[in-house]
């Protein structure tokens, strides 16, 4: 997939892109040949069936655009958005995550409950079974309260085990935690994690997900979901897992997708440990203090201390490109050279300084009073 040409939507064609969203057989891939062929959903709805067959899309999308289930089901979503904290971020809008339109199969409509300038902010996805030890469970916590407290967003699955200890660790210190899921927004699964995504988008953290409101969880819905846990974050830590992990599919993408992919051993005897260690083998950072992490990405491993002149801070690349004018995180990567990675990873430690601010998702140089 090609970079995306920002454009305004209309409310036409808003509600046509909600009603090619729902379209059976249609994924992100296709949704995007029908918006380059047509120029719009809009047209790409009116279009006749003759032109989707051309294209070589699926008869059963072009027979069921005009399907009562599908209007309905748009105009359902339309009045979603209508409430407080709902939001719909379009793969060609300003505000949708940098990051992961990079990606190969990134979603053309994600769905937000949340704030979602988080999905923004440099993010570390922290993932592992569902079934996991008690120690697992404690060493996610723990790797998750240190990074969310060096001032990065915990992204994770909301699902159970690993998953959701690394949200309520990051809530617990007062961080932020994105969660993704593998069912609409409104059909919530796993529900015994429901009162977690509630306290998580209470405290200002969020959770998104690309299916349409009202999906119910499907096994192939989580793999895909998990390309957008990788998508968002700079690298993916595996804290506990087995061969046949869905942990492992998620560290796959991200490896494909350029991010950094990090493992924590553990015993020889654990079967939760025997796909971490397959990880290290694949070439994997082997991680066993937060220290590994923060030298990985360069630029963490040591914060101005509050109160810190001004003058004792060294100049920066990314500070003269504001200074000329302010850029979104994307413009300062074109401009620079840096990849996307680096620059939201700087980016956010000139944030702690106080030395930059992002408001409407632009830069600008912060000004000392």
């Amino acid at each position: 997939m090609s970079l995306p040409v920002r454009v305004s939507v209309s409310p036409a064609e808003l509600e046509a892109r909600l009603r090619l969203h729902r379209l059976p057989e249609l994924g992100p891939k296709r949704f995007q040949v029908l918006l380059e062929a047509f120029g719009s959903a809009s047209r790409a709805i009116s279009a006749p069936a003759s032109a989707w067959r051309a294209l070589g899309l699926p008869a059963l999308a072009a027979e069921s655009r005009r399907s009562v289930q599908v209007r309905e089901g748009a105009s359902h979503a339309l009045a979603w958005l209508e409430r407080p904290g709902q939001h719909l971020l379009m793969w060609d809008q300003p505000d949708y995550p940098a990051l992961l339109s990079e990606i190969a199969d990134a979603p053309p409509l994600l769905f937000v409950a949340g704030d979602p300038r988080l999905l923004e902010k440099p993010q570390l996805a922290v993932v592992g079974s569902r079934r996991a030890s008690r120690p697992g469970m404690d060493t996610a916590a723990a790797f998750s309260r240190s990074l969310a407290a060096a001032g990065f967003v915990i992204t994770s699955g909301l699902a159970l085990g690993i998953d959701g200890a690394a949200h309520q660790a990051a809530l617990e210190v007062g961080g932020q935690t994105v969660g993704v899921l593998g069912t609409g927004l409104e059909n919530f699964y796993p529900q015994r994690n429901r009162r977690l995504a509630e306290a998580m988008i209470a405290q200002g953290s969020t959770v998104v997900s690309e299916f349409p409101l009202e999906t119910g969880p499907q096994p192939d819905h989580f793999p895909r979901r998990n390309r957008i846990i990788s998508g968002l974050s700079l690298g993916v830590l595996v804290v506990e897992a087995s061969v046949a992990s869905g942990s492992l599919i998620t560290a796959r993408l991200a490896a494909e997708q350029g991010r950094e992919v990090y493992a924590i051993p553990g015993s020889i005897h654990h079967p939760g440990a025997r796909g971490c260690h397959q990880l290290i083998r694949d070439g994997a950072v082997l991680v066993e203090t937060i220290e590994h992490i923060l030298e990985a990405l360069r630029g963490w491993q040591r914060l101005p201390l509050v109160g810190d002149p001004p003058e004792a801070l060294p100049a920066h690349p990314l500070l003269a490109l504001l200074h000329a004018a302010p850029q979104t995180s994307e413009g300062l990567a074109a401009t620079s050279g840096w990849t996307l990675p680096r620059v939201l990873a700087a980016l956010t430690e000139l944030e702690l300084e106080g030395r930059a601010v992002c408001e409407s998702g632009r830069w600008f140089v912060r000004v000392k009073s």
